[in-house]
């Protein structure tokens, strides 16, 4: 016995340690996405999201301007702080640091800060790390400064212009309405469908139940690619289209089988005495279905919920078939893949809060209903009528 509980015991370890590395391992990538969503371009580029709260060495090439050319000592002086005054201070952040500076591209960091560097005939050059510089030369500079190559450390930074420029110049918002649009309804019918049908199904009795039983298991297995062409012929031949109506008939009934296979198993579960003696009592089919059985299956009602707007709001492929191809009806998936994609390639800071937005609401769904999705799917599956 008690090599039958060490068993058990360390059966219980290994399916913990499994959920939690596969925890981590969706984890990890979704943090990413997230932190990258708030850095800019430049900083995804020079390194990755966990160095985001660190700062971020980058190089830089500018040319001091000789218009401010004084003399002293008998020298030719210039003057000035390339982190503020330069050509690059709109992209330098208050903070910045110059860890190395030189004077060609190919040692952009031979010298580090307070070192003086030979320029030739006699000239020289100090740069500073907060940015100050003195570059001194027995002839004139003659209008032309000397170029210099620095190295500076960038500070940590986030912003929420990502998401601003994602909402508003892109048009995500509208795709981000256009899912919803599509998403609710398309969960909400199948529900509503699926409820009635696998009532019947198991606690009707009727000729060609078994059969049909049959029929909702096989349809299981059909791959959806098969009826697409075939489904948007008949939309168009009944005038439907391709429109919000057409795409929410056509995942309806994609997803009708699992449905009806997942409510009819948990309703077949439910205690049997509870509907005969509403039988006995006068109770109809519709009252016992409203008053008893729809309240009890609400856990797995709410975990075919949460496959099904898992399903519809990640979709690409059925939004391309079954939507038109103009900017006001695509959704999420549609426009990260055929917009962003396309045209905003390099831009991960663009996509990481593109791909954010589109994983935010499933994300909020998924963990309000958690609770409901394993009750749900394992509830009927020890015995069925």
């Amino acid at each position: 016995m008690s090599a039958i509980a060490g068993q058990k015991s360390r059966l219980t370890w290994a399916v913990q340690i499994s959920v939690v590395v596969m925890v981590v391992l969706w984890l990890i990538p979704t943090v990413g996405l997230l932190v990258s969503s708030f850095r800019t371009t430049d900083q995804i580029s020079q390194s990755g999201w966990w160095d985001a709260a660190f700062p971020v060495e980058k190089a830089f090439r500018d040319r001091i301007p000789a218009d401010g050319e004084t003399q002293a000592n008998g020298a030719y002086v210039l003057e000035g702080n390339l982190l503020t005054d330069g050509q690059n201070a709109q992209d330098l952040k208050s903070g910045a640091k110059i860890v190395a500076f030189g004077t060609s591209g190919i040692k952009p960091d031979k010298y580090k800060p307070g070192e003086t560097a030979d320029l030739g005939d006699g000239a020289t050059m100090t740069v500073n790390a907060d940015g100050t510089f003195k570059a001194s030369s027995p002839v004139s500079f003659e209008g032309s400064g000397p170029r210099v190559y620095f190295v500076a450390d960038m500070p940590p930074a986030f912003t929420l212009s990502n998401y601003r420029e994602v909402l508003y110049s892109d048009g995500m918002g509208q795709a981000f309405m256009n899912t919803l649009t599509v998403t609710i309804p398309a969960t909400i019918i199948p529900i509503l469908v699926a409820a009635f049908a696998a009532y019947a199904l198991a606690w009707m009795e009727f000729p060609g139940r078994g059969l049909l039983i049959a029929a909702v298991v096989g349809l299981l297995v059909v791959p959806l690619q098969l009826a697409l062409v075939p489904l948007l012929r008949l939309h168009q031949e009944v005038g439907i289209g391709q429109s919000f109506l057409g795409i929410w008939l056509a995942h309806t009934g994609f997803g009708l089988p699992l449905a009806i296979y997942l409510l009819r198993n948990y309703m077949v579960g439910l205690p049997r005495d509870i509907i005969e003696s509403a039988k006995v009592d006068g109770a109809t089919d519709f009252q016992i279905f409203m008053k008893i059985v729809l309240p009890l299956s609400f856990p797995a009602l709410a975990s075919f919920a949460i496959f099904q707007f898992l399903w519809v709001w990640n979709d690409l492929l059925v939004a391309k078939v079954f939507l038109p191809a103009n900017d006001w009806s695509k959704v999420m998936t549609v426009k990260i893949a055929d917009d962003l994609l396309g045209s905003r390639g390099g831009d991960w800071g663009i996509l990481a809060s593109a791909a954010f937005i589109s994983i935010a609401v499933p994300l909020l769904v998924f963990f309000a209903m958690q609770k409901y999705l394993v009750r749900g799917l394992l509830a009927g599956s020890v015995k069925g009528g």
